[in-house]
């Protein structure tokens, strides 16, 4: 009788929670963000060849399928807020590193420690040179990060004006 009622409970709660969430919210939720692991070179390399035509900045998400901090952080990334501010100056990678046993060569190439924990984010310029990497866990629990935690993130890192440089973030 507990169990009915337990899983007549999360129904209510699984229903309430999809009717509070927008369409793109819940249908991000039901699908893979991160592709086959061996899909990671050619994607960097794709989405490096955009960058520099575009002068937007690289966005690699290190995490995995199995993640629920991950799909936390996907659900950011595709919220109103963030959409927009992403695909306007970012070109994302979501790099899967299987059960941390994949593409430890890319992360670690690009100074993130995913013994830290996943998500984890390392920001390139247009050149593929590295802005920023990921160093103690900062969006691991993802759950406890409001939508603008990424929001700040994506401002402090979009491509600046003229005068900026890898050196000076502006």
């Amino acid at each position: 009788m507990k169990i009915v009622k337990f899983l007549a409970l999360a129904a209510v709660f699984t229903l309430a929670a999809c009717k509070s969430t927008p369409t793109t919210t819940v249908s991000t939720m039901n699908r893979d963000i991160y592709p086959d692991p061996q899909q990671a070179g050619p994607d960097l390399a794709a989405a490096l060849k955009t960058a520099a035509q575009t002068h937007k900045r690289v966005l690699l998400d290190f995490g995995g399928n199995w993640c629920g901090d991950c799909m936390v952080l996907d659900l950011y990334f595709h919220a109103p807020g963030n959409r927009p501010l992403l695909d306007a100056n970012f070109v994302l990678v979501d790099v899967n590193i299987g059960h941390m046993d994949a593409n430890q060569d890319i992360a670690e190439k690009y100074g993130v420690p995913l013994d830290k924990g996943v998500p984890a984010l390392a920001v390139l310029d247009e050149k593929g040179m590295l802005l920023y990497s990921q160093r103690a866990g900062e969006f691991e629990s993802m759950r406890n990060l409001q939508s603008s935690a990424l929001t700040g993130f994506l401002q402090q890192w979009k491509p600046g004006g003229a005068g900026c440089s890898t050196a000076v973030n502006c």
